[in-house]
């Protein structure tokens, strides 16, 4: 792995020297992770003209949380506390004789900019933008190897929490379950908050569980997802708890059903963000169901559970084969509940079969 990340840095280092910056200093924790295999508490990374260092107020614990860091890549734990690891680097940088640094801007703090001027005067500060992001945005066939085995795991938990007693329990004790049931599986972690709702809950986009009790005759909808070393992902369904679903639970999830479907088939390379989105949307605007929707269709993931590309009406943009995106519609009714059907996919062309599926649960409207 340690040329995976080498080769990383590298082609930020040619993008930075061909705008005309001799170093680039990255404090964004998961792009520290992209570039370096692990992301210390606080950690900075100096990709420097030809030598590349990560600067950290501790030393690096290897904890399945942090990542394992690139063997070659020069650590600098810094002496006493209350250090800051960029300002150290930015030191370092004007040390070399460095005469220009690209920054993230968008994740420094004005307070920690002006640190890093006060402490190198004669270094100036560039924006890096979101170079490091976009490095990011399509996967190597080792990273899309994690994320299906993160698929795989999130699979496995909400497998065996359906074949178990639902009615009576709290929204918040199946959250709990399914997370600890992701970490028995091989998870370092839940990728995100586990969203359990129940009743007049469910359906509801990133809905916090609550103390309701699942009670007969409710939608319960989930949404849960795997950290495995530190790629994740996300899978969304939704059931009927007990009896056969009324008339309207089944118009509602066929509705929804038909919309994602119509979403997963739009992935495919070349196609613009905006007419994945428009596909799952439409079938749903159609239905009348325009002010129920959420401003988003789908996202990508990766290192963060919500990162590019964004399936949503405005965006802008196109689809590349190897980025993976989540196609999650759904309804809420106030008052009644809704439906929320959620797969990971990696964009694939026709020619190898169209986008990959990670999340396979069924999707059949099941009465538990």
């Amino acid at each position: 792995m340690s040329d995976v990340y080498a080769a990383r840095r590298g082609l930020l280092r040619d993008r930075c020297a061909a705008a005309g910056n001799a170093a680039a200093l990255i404090t964004r924790p998961a792009n520290v992770r992209y570039l370096s295999g692990a992301s210390p508490l606080g950690a900075v990374l100096l990709v420097g003209p030809t030598e590349d260092a990560m600067f950290c107020a501790g030393a690096p614990t290897g904890e399945a949380d942090e990542g394992r860091l690139d063997e070659h890549l020069r650590v600098t734990v810094l002496a006493g506390r209350g250090g800051d690891p960029a300002v150290a680097a930015a030191d370092a940088a004007s040390a070399v004789r460095a005469d220009s640094l690209a920054v993230e801007e968008h994740h420094l703090t004005v307070a920690r900019h002006r640190a890093l001027r006060s402490v190198a005067p004669k270094l100036r500060l560039a924006d890096l933008g979101n170079a490091v992001e976009q490095q990011r945005l399509v996967k190597d066939e080792g990273e899309i190897a994690c994320l299906r085995i993160a698929a795989e795991i999130a699979d496995q938990a909400l497998g065996e929490l359906l074949e178990s007693i639902l009615v009576g329990r709290t929204e918040r004790h199946l959250a709990l379950e399914l997370e600890r049931r992701l970490v028995d599986h091989g998870a370092d972690g839940p990728a995100f908050p586990t969203s359990v709702g129940t009743g007049p809950h469910s359906g509801r986009s990133r809905h916090r569980p609550s103390d309701r009790r699942v009670e007969e005759g409710d939608f319960l909808s989930v949404c849960l997802g795997a950290n495995y070393r530190g790629y994740r992902c996300e899978i969304g369904r939704t059931f009927v708890i007990g009896t056969t679903p009324a008339d309207w639970q089944i118009e509602l999830y066929d509705c929804v059903f038909t919309a994602q479907r119509a979403g997963r088939e739009a992935l495919l390379p070349g196609a613009a963000y905006r007419e994945v989105d428009h596909a799952a949307r439409s079938v749903l605007d159609s239905a009348g169901h325009a002010e129920a929707l959420a401003p988003w269709t789908g996202h990508g993931v990766g290192l963060e559970i919500d990162e590019d590309p964004q399936l949503a009406p405005t965006a802008m943009g196109k689809l590349d084969a190897c980025v993976p995106v989540t196609v999650e519609p759904g309804v809420h009714l106030p008052g009644r509940g809704g439906v929320r059907i959620d797969d990971t996919l990696v964009v694939r062309p026709e020619a190898d079969g169209g986008p990959e599926l990670l999340t396979i649960t069924t999707k059949e409207l099941l009465a538990l």
